[in-house]
């Protein structure tokens, strides 16, 4: 039986980070799980921009398109599998798919670069395939967290554990840009495919560990051991009559909106403004490595204490307020240094508050919407509103920059008072569990 966390007075440390100290081995391990699979991405996420730039900026909303395709295929793919499979057998899974994707990429690249032979159209297939593969690789990561730790757990972990993944990016930021001038870019594959390997090796101990912990109290459900059922289009059927999803699905096509936009206003100047795919590769790569600092900053220090002083929804609104003053200041002054800015600002806040905490919106649903409606809304959603925002961007882009950040202003607003609102949502179905005796 696992000592209770009040027998032991936390110290400096334990206050510090929130970790209670029979928590200690599992947060370890879930920081390390998420440190392998940001890693994996930022290693490969520049190398995906140069295949955007090198495609030309008239392909974008192409591209968008065919990710959101593979995305619509890919959905009920993945509701069949989670409602067939435990837990436990099917993440696994597809951290083994990706890992074997990874590698073909790195033999067919590989084979085409020794052949001499262009590589437009593979680098195409690339930039759709890590589209869809970074977002179903973090989805799945904060589904599993949302499992094996409780609500009161997350609201204090979640912060921590998201640098863990920061850090990941940072140093997966700096191995590309020191790295990719030296040994090319398609060497980098295996090193991320590694990493993902070190990534399952994670899941498999904090699975053992959930299953120590809960043993006396959770069914043998909460440990993952039974199937989750349900069809496998449950992720999209949830969402129909719930006001609560449907405002995460919002949030969510508001947010790629505005972050569609200033990566189409970053590709259009880094196409006439850098030249050469090594210069782009680490002008991308600077860029991560700049907003995974200062996510690490926000996740370790304060995100946890927004949350617990302000709330969820405080937490929420901070990015559709942040975004108010980065699309201003664009407006005022569209060159390269300023949208760069701007996307730095954008992404590190996200990261640091909105992603930990939007995360936690799930910690007060069901088994099921944990892992089949977040997918979808995460992954899905997430697309569509890449493919909405790229088009509506392109189209109006006639009208230049400057207006066009001004027109995104409004949205922004908008995104803000949802964000508050979700705040209350949550607070409200955490009261009804509480009430209920479930949590």
């Amino acid at each position: 039986m696992t000592a209770s966390p009040d027998a032991v007075r936390p110290n400096l440390i334990d206050r510090v980070l929130g970790v209670e100290r029979h928590e200690y081995v599992a947060v370890a391990w879930s920081f390390f799980y998420f440190f392998c699979v940001l890693s994996a991405y930022y290693i490969l996420r520049p190398v995906r921009e140069t295949m955007g730039v090198g495609s030309g900026t008239n392909t974008l909303p192409y591209l968008f398109m065919a990710s959101f395709g593979v995305m619509l295929l890919a959905t009920p793919a993945f509701g069949w599998i989670a409602s067939r499979f435990p837990r436990k057998v099917f993440l696994p899974w597809v951290y083994g798919f990706f890992i074997l994707n990874i590698l073909v990429f790195w033999a067919v690249f590989s084979q085409r670069i020794d052949d001499g032979l262009d590589h437009v159209w593979l680098g195409r297939t690339f930039f759709v395939w890590l589209s869809v593969f970074n977002l179903y690789v973090v989805s799945v990561f904060w589904s599993f967290m949302a499992d094996i730790y409780t609500r009161e757990q997350g609201r204090r972990l979640f912060g921590l554990l998201s640098s863990g993944g920061s850090i990941g990016a940072l140093l997966g930021g700096i191995a590309t840009s020191t790295l990719v001038t030296r040994i090319g870019f398609e060497n980098l594959f295996p090193i991320s495919a590694l990493l993902l390997v070190f990534a399952v090796v994670c899941i498999r101990q904090l699975r053992r560990w959930a299953t120590q912990e809960h043993s006396a109290a959770a069914s043998a459900e909460e440990q993952g051991s039974t199937l989750l059922g349900g069809g496998a289009l449950a992720g999209i059927t949830h969402v129909r009559g719930s006001r609560y999803f449907q405002a995460i699905i919002w949030s969510s096509i508001i947010a790629s909106l505005l972050g569609t936009a200033l990566y189409y206003f970053r590709n259009e100047l880094v196409a006439t403004s850098i030249a050469g795919e090594d210069l782009r590769t680490q002008f991308f790569s600077n860029i991560n490595v700049a907003t995974s600092f200062l996510t690490i900053i926000g996740q370790m220090l304060l995100v946890r204490l927004v949350v617990r002083r302000f709330g969820i929804g405080v937490a929420l609104s901070i990015l559709p307020f942040l975004s108010v003053i980065c699309f201003a200041w664009v407006a005022l002054d569209p060159t390269l240094l300023v949208v760069a800015y701007a996307e730095i600002a954008r992404r590190a806040t996200g990261f640091a508050f909105s992603k930990p905490s939007s995360d936690m919106l799930y910690s007060v649903v069901t088994p099921e919407e944990k892992y089949k409606t977040k997918n979808f809304i995460d992954t899905t959603i997430y697309r569509f509103g890449d493919v909405i925002g790229i088009w509506i961007i392109r189209l109006s882009m006639a009208a230049g920059m400057t207006l066009v950040s001004l027109v995104l202003v409004p949205f922004a607003l908008v995104w803000s008072m949802i964000a508050l609102w979700l705040g209350r949502a949550y607070r409200q179905k955490a009261r009804e569990l509480r009430d209920s005796g479930i949590a």
